[in-house]
């Protein structure tokens, strides 16, 4: 069974790669092989994509003692965590350990349970190290509480400078079949605030999936999560992204934000400064240097 959906294969034929994604879509599994089920046991965070009860996407960072995710089974992981929705819910996670550059996503269907929920493992595969910036992990602040989360529908000028200093955010998208969680990384700068609801980034090359911007063929809800490594605060926003792509190959993705949601102290790890990915391309182009085409962004 073609592990992809018809987006994903669009992308993948309009740059030529289909037959490089067939051999990486075969690590593709719904098991979960013991290696990584150590991994997760390891892992004190967890992206977590999701929409809500209005349909908004949203990219979620979950935190607790290692070992508040593990698997149950050869198809199933468990989270000491709120469940996503009070029923059966589709979900795209993401386990990244900044500490060793290693990454595995796990998606499938999240239901409700006495610790937390539970994942039904759908689709199951590891990715390379690319774009990911090293950090160490420093022990927790277990004194400072959450802050109340802050709610708008545009970037506050200090919530842009965040933006602007991030080397990495996730992504969460959506599509009939499922949904997905990923990452991206690059030097500061590689995302731009164009204005305070708009953002744009260039697409680095990959791994020739084409996940996200399959979804975002079908479907372009999206949302992006930004961390503060080092004092645990949290931003993340929902809305629409779209893909524009340059005669010469090039991919931007713009985004707009319908929703903001900041929240201080959200996490209680605090890690380093970075050691940046040697992948990380340097800052010579910028999505304004990709002409846009003159379709209104989200639709």
């Amino acid at each position: 069974m073609d592990p992809y959906n018809p987006g994903s294969l669009a992308v993948q034929a309009r740059f030529g790669v289909r037959d490089a994604a067939v051999h990486i879509g075969r690590s593709i599994t719904t098991g979960i092989r013991p290696v990584a089920a150590a991994f997760l046991e390891l892992q004190p965070m967890l992206v977590l994509a999701a929409a809500d009860g209005d349909g908004h996407v949203w990219s979620t960072l979950l935190t607790g003692t290692p070992g508040f995710v593990r698997a149950t089974g050869p198809h199933t992981i468990s989270v000491a965590a709120p469940p996503p929705a009070p029923g059966p819910a589709p979900v795209g996670t993401m386990a990244l350990d900044p500490r060793t550059r290693r990454r595995m996503r796990l998606n499938g269907i999240a239901r409700p349970s006495a610790r937390g929920f539970t994942v039904e493992a759908e689709q199951v595969f590891s990715n390379c190290p690319k774009y990911l910036q090293k950090r160490e992990l420093y022990p927790p602040d277990l004194t400072t509480e959450p802050g109340d989360p802050v709610h708008g529908t545009a970037l506050t000028p200090d919530q842009e400078r965040f933006v602007r200093a991030a080397d990495t955010f996730f992504i969460a998208t959506t599509a009939p079949d499922g949904v997905d969680a990923s990452h991206r990384g690059g030097n500061p700068g590689f995302v731009l605030v164009d204005t305070p609801t708009e953002l744009s980034w260039l697409d680095y090359p990959g791994n020739a999936m084409f996940l996200t911007l399959g979804n975002l063929e079908s479907d372009g809800r999206a949302g992006l999560l930004f961390i503060d490594w080092r004092t645990g605060t949290t931003l993340q926003l929902s809305g629409t992204a779209r893909t524009d792509y340059g005669p010469d190959g090039t991919r931007v993705n713009r985004f707009r934000l319908s929703r903001a949601v900041e929240t201080p102290s959200a996490s209680p790890l605090r890690w380093s400064d970075p050691e940046y990915s040697p992948a990380n391309p340097p800052l010579s182009r910028t999505p304004h240097d990709i002409e846009p085409p003159g379709s209104n962004l989200g639709t």
